[in-house]
């Protein structure tokens, strides 16, 4: 992908990483437009040149004006990231847990589904363009204490591969962003998190690969992505589940 000359939507741009990748893809002279329901943050972004829009990936009609406003603005749209996304601890113990596993879904994979949704058309209709999705290492190496998380972003990788074959032969690229732990409030509590600023230079460099790679997968995420590939799988799961003890409540049982 050539990185200097996109026009790129990143839909959860307001922090983290799809913030890095935002301030990242226009350094390199790309047009970059941020998608989010910060507007505190959309506002200061807006001063600084960046295109913005209000998005709310749960809502479906926030995600149509949000489309719409954003290809008004910029018809030559050519690059969507679906990067908004939420996650937390969770105790199986506890029913109580459905509420939380049922907010995550919403936005880690029916949010992915809802924007593809909402850009598909318009890529189709230019006859090129690249979709990236953003799952997790999670999503191949579970963390126990975070079920729907990792399962939430099993599906986008799914999903993701499955929307690839459809998309074959339209000129619409699909490419999946696997993330393991990185510094954000997301990944702020792990002590083996990549730093934010070393990590988004790796995924650009992926990017700029010709061709784009189908899976960007930087070396800190190698572990997850082949763990069962390279026989390492039980182990690694076991040594993340002593993680369970520390779930509110456990110590109480």
């Amino acid at each position: 992908m050539d990185i200097t000359s996109r026009s790129v939507i990143i839909v959860g741009g307001t922090a983290g990483i799809g913030l890095e990748l935002a301030r990242r893809f226009r350094a390199a002279g790309s047009t970059v437009v941020v998608g989010g329901r910060s507007t505190d943050v959309l506002a200061q972004l807006a001063e600084e040149g960046f295109g913005t829009v209000e998005i709310d990936v749960t809502d479906s009609a926030s995600v149509t004006r949000a489309r719409d406003d954003a290809l008004r603005a910029h018809p030559g749209i050519d690059t969507l990231v679906t990067m908004a996304g939420t996650g937390a601890q969770e105790d199986l113990w506890d029913p109580g847990h459905f509420a939380t596993a049922q907010a995550i879904v919403d936005v880690n994979l029916l949010g992915t589904i809802r924007v593809i949704d909402a850009f598909t058309p318009h890529l189709l209709a230019r006859g090129e363009g690249t979709i990236v999705t953003v799952s997790s290492g999670i999503g191949f190496l579970p963390y126990p204490p975070m079920p729907t998380y990792g399962a939430s972003k099993a599906a986008v990788h799914a999903y993701s591969e499955a929307l690839r074959a459809q998309l074959a032969g339209t000129g619409v690229d699909v490419t999946e962003l696997v993330p393991p732990a990185v510094a954000t409030w997301l990944g702020s509590s792990n002590p083996h998190a990549l730093p934010l600023d070393a990590f988004g230079a790796e995924v650009m460099d992926l990017l700029a690969q010709e061709p784009t790679p189908r899976e960007l997968l930087v070396q800190g995420v190698l572990m997850h992505r082949w763990a069962e590939r390279d026989g390492t799988y039980d182990e690694l799961v076991a040594q993340r589940s002593q993680g369970l003890a520390a779930l509110p409540g456990r110590t109480r049982r």
